[in-house]
């Protein structure tokens, strides 16, 4: 089984996915198909995106039973004793900010709180 996530990626790109894989949303393609085909796949992805990002989740012969491969995406795959695990990006490393984020209702909480 091989689960296809595209973002912002050329609409021949995803006519090409179309020859092997069903569209199942805007952009999420499902199948099944060999390894082989799989990399294939995988590799026209890769030549074919400019500034998307594009996810591929597989199954594999491991104790989670799935392969993760990512391409232009600030979640990276790390493999943590055996196990896949999926690292987001720090707030700091995206925003810039230190310390935690504050959402809005926080921020009035805390303006109230220091009048």
């Amino acid at each position: 089984m091989v689960v296809v996530v595209l973002t912002a990626v050329p609409a021949g790109l995803r006519g090409h996915l179309t020859r092997w894989l069903l569209e199942i949303a805007p952009g999420v393609y499902v199948g099944r198909v060999n390894k082989r085909i799989r990399d294939h796949l995988w590799g026209i992805i890769i030549s074919m995106l400019t500034k998307g990002r594009a996810i591929m989740v597989s199954t594999a012969r491991s104790e989670q039973g799935l392969e993760f491969r990512v391409h232009g995406h600030d979640w990276t795959p790390v493999d943590f004793e055996g196990m896949t695990l999926i690292r987001r990006p720090n707030a700091d490393d995206v925003t810039g900010r230190h310390g935690p984020a504050k959402s809005n209702a926080r921020k009035f909480r805390e303006a109230r709180r220091f009048k």
